[in-house]
């Protein structure tokens, strides 16, 4: 059982383990140069509340009570809203994007597939092979955002910070969901993994303009609507109903894929 999982999940230890430590590196760093933006008090609240309301939206930050100044603040808009939102989901959906091009490309799925093993099969586990990924990334990064802070004595919400990334896991899944569809829709990788991220950015900025310009429908297209670790850190607001929707969200297109990737021709 799960054998082609445990394959493809041994093939991304290294890459795993290389982006764990620098995400874990920029949470430090992050962390060391808080007490210096702290200091300066109420200008940096005063920069950023003279930002356009699109580009506060884009940051998940339209709201009032919000602050640069303190802890959670300032970790909502500089790690989380940005690097996990934003460039982690378009790293996910980049990866599944080679799930099922890269062997097409080089040939190897029709030798696969030549073995008693149906194309669902090598789908689904293809597809929960990038779980382990994103538990790896969200367990060690967590424990160090947190390390960090105590470290240089401020407080973040221990429940707060374990929500941010127990709700990323939806998230990420709903990216990954995206990259896999393209990745069975396209014969090369390069395609595939180029149009997840693409698809990603995009869904970012549809989601933006919708906050900033009152279009709430047109948010509601983006996996980003869903998933909000700048209302969790900042406001203690969990969605768990947004998780439930990008869980079915990513259901409804790891089926889709499926129906998809049994209908082609591969050889």
């Amino acid at each position: 059982m799960f054998e082609i999982t445990r394959y493809e999940s041994s093939r991304r230890v290294k890459g795993t383990i290389a982006l764990a430590v620098l995400m874990s590196l920029m949470a430090v760093l992050y962390a060391a140069l808080f007490p210096s933006i702290k200091s300066s008090g109420a200008s940096i609240d005063t920069y950023w509340n003279n930002l356009p309301p699109a580009m506060k939206a884009a940051f998940g930050a339209s709201g009032g009570g919000f602050s640069l100044t303190t802890m959670s603040g300032f970790l909502a808009i500089e790690m989380y809203q940005f690097f996990w939102l934003l460039l982690l989901g378009i790293y996910v959906a980049y990866i599944a994007g080679n799930l099922i091009a890269g062997d097409v490309e080089r040939d190897r799925m029709d030798i696969l597939l030549a073995t008693p093993i149906s194309r669902s099969k090598v789908l689904v586990e293809k597809f929960l092979s990038i779980v382990p990924v994103i538990l790896v990334l969200n367990v060690v990064v967590g424990v160090v955002v947190y390390a960090s802070v105590v470290a240089i004595g401020e407080s973040v919400s221990l429940a707060d910070l374990a929500v941010v990334h127990l709700l990323s896991i939806p998230y990420l899944l709903a990216c990954g969901a995206i990259g896999l569809l393209l990745s069975v829709l396209f014969d090369r990788a390069d395609i595939a993994q180029r149009g997840g991220l693409g698809a990603v950015f995009v869904l970012f900025l549809l989601n933006s303009v919708g906050e900033s310009a009152d279009m709430g429908w047109l948010g509601a297209l983006s996996p980003m609507h869903y998933y909000d670790p700048t209302a969790i850190l900042v406001s203690g607001n969990y969605d768990w109903a947004g998780a439930g929707i990008l869980l079915v969200g990513t259901a409804a297109l790891v089926l889709v894929s499926r129906a998809v990737f049994q209908r082609r021709d591969i050889a």
